[in-house]
C-alpha cells in the first residue's frame, strides 16, 4: 500500500515550523493561551456528543476483545512507561520524558484505529467499540496517570489545576454526552465542518504550544542526541505493542477480524486528544517539548499502520480465521 502524507499531520508540522521562526509573544500569547482553553473546551464537547455511549455498552459483549484493547492502552502501555523510567530519567530532559510517559498514558485512536481495521477487512463494530471505550475511560484515566506517575515536577497538579482539568475536559465531555440525544442528527449532518473545526483548533493548539516554546527558550535544552533518544523509544514502543497484541491476540484464540482490531486500536494513540490534553495538563513553557514524542509516535503508528493494513487487506478473505 502506498503511503500518503496525512494533511492533518502536514498541518501541525506546518504550524510547528511557522512558529519557530513567527512565534507570538507577550500579551498575544496569553491571549492565545486563553483561546486554546475555550477551543480544548469545545472539543471534548464534541468528543463526548460524537461518541455513542449505548453502542459501546452494547459492544462489550465481545468482552475478551474489548478488555484486550483496554489492557494494552491502559495496562500494557503504562508499565512499559514505567520501566523506561530510569532510562527517561537518563537519556532526556524532563519535558522530553514527560512525553514519552505521555504517550503511554493517552487513549487509543477513534478515526484511524476504525480505518486502518476497515481496510485490513477485521472487525469494524469491535474497533468503533473499542476505541469509544478508550476515548471514554482516557478522559479520566490519562489525567490520574498523569497526576500519579509524572510529579509535579513537570504536571500542574495543585488544586486549580484540578478543578481546571474538570472544567475544559471532563465536564464538557460529560455534557457532551448528555447532549448527544439532541445534537447526533445536526452534528451527523455537519461532519466535514466538525472535522475541519477539531483539525483546525488543534493545529493552533500546536502553533501556540511551540511559540511558547520559542519565547521560553525550552528549544535551546534539547539537542540531537536527545531527539534520536526519542525516535528510538517511540519506535521501540511501538514495536513491542505491534507484536504484543498481535501474539497476545493469538493466544487469547480471538477471531482473526478482532485480533486485527486489538493490534491497531491497541498500538495507536491519540494525537487529537493527546494535544489538548497536554495543554492542560502541564506547564505552558513545556507543552512544546512534551507533545514531540507523541508527534513522532503518531507519524510512525501511521507509515506502520497503512502497511500492516494494506498488507493484511490484501491477503485475507472476509471472515477468514488466520
Amino acid at each position: 500500500m502506498r503511503f500518503r502524507p496525512d494533511p492533518f499531520i502536514v498541518g501541525i508540522v506546518a504550524a510547528a515550523a511557522i512558529a519557530s521562526v513567527f512565534p507570538i509573544s507577550g500579551v498575544a500569547l496569553d491571549h492565545a493561551h486563553t483561546a486554546v482553553k475555550i477551543a480544548i473546551g469545545v472539543l471534548f464537547f464534541l468528543y463526548g456528543a460524537r461518541l455513542s455511549t449505548g453502542e459501546a455498552l452494547h459492544g462489550i459483549r465481545r468482552w475478551q476483545l474489548q478488555i484486550a484493547i483496554v489492557a494494552t492502552t491502559f495496562v500494557l502501555f503504562p508499565l512499559l512507561g514505567l520501566a523506561t523510567m530510569p532510562l527517561l530519567s537518563y537519556a532526556l530532559d524532563a519535558p522530553l520524558a514527560a512525553g514519552i510517559l505521555l504517550i503511554c498514558f493517552l487513549p487509543s485512536t477513534v478515526q484511524s484505529s476504525i480505518t486502518m481495521t476497515s481496510i485490513a477487512r477485521g472487525n469494524i463494530a469491535g474497533a468503533v467499540v473499542g476505541a469509544s471505550l478508550s476515548n471514554l475511560l482516557g478522559v479520566a484515566l490519562t489525567p490520574l496517570l498523569v497526576a500519579v506517575f509524572v510529579g509535579n515536577e513537570v504536571a500542574q497538579l495543585s488544586g486549580n489545576a484540578v478543578v481546571t482539568i474538570v472544567a475544559i475536559l471532563l465536564l464538557p465531555f460529560i455534557l457532551g454526552q448528555l447532549s448527544r440525544r439532541w445534537l447526533s442528527g445536526l452534528m451527523e449532518r455537519n461532519g466535514r465542518g466538525l472535522r475541519i473545526f477539531d483539525r483546525a483548533a488543534i493545529i493552533m493548539v500546536v502553533y501556540v504550544a511551540f511559540s511558547e516554546g520559542m519565547s521560553s527558550g525550552a528549544w535551546n535544552r534539547v539537542g540531537i542526541h536527545e531527539i534520536v533518544w526519542v525516535v528510538a523509544l517511540c519506535f521501540a514502543l511501538l514495536t513491542i505493542v505491534l507484536a504484543a497484541t498481535y501474539w497476545g491476540g493469538r493466544a487469547l484464540n480471538l477471531r482473526y477480524e478482532d485480533r486485527i482490531a486489538l493490534i491497531f486500536c491497541g498500538s495507536q494513540k491519540s494525537l487529537s486528544s493527546g494535544l489538548p490534553m497536554a495543554s492542560v495538563l502541564f506547564d505552558r513553557a513545556d507543552v512544546a517539548l512534551i507533545v514531540l514524542p507523541l508527534m513522532i509516535y503518531h507519524q510512525m503508528q501511521l507509515i506502520a499502520s497503512s502497511w500492516f493494513a494494506g498488507r493484511w487487506g490484501r491477503r485475507v478473505a472476509p471472515g477468514e480465521a488466520r
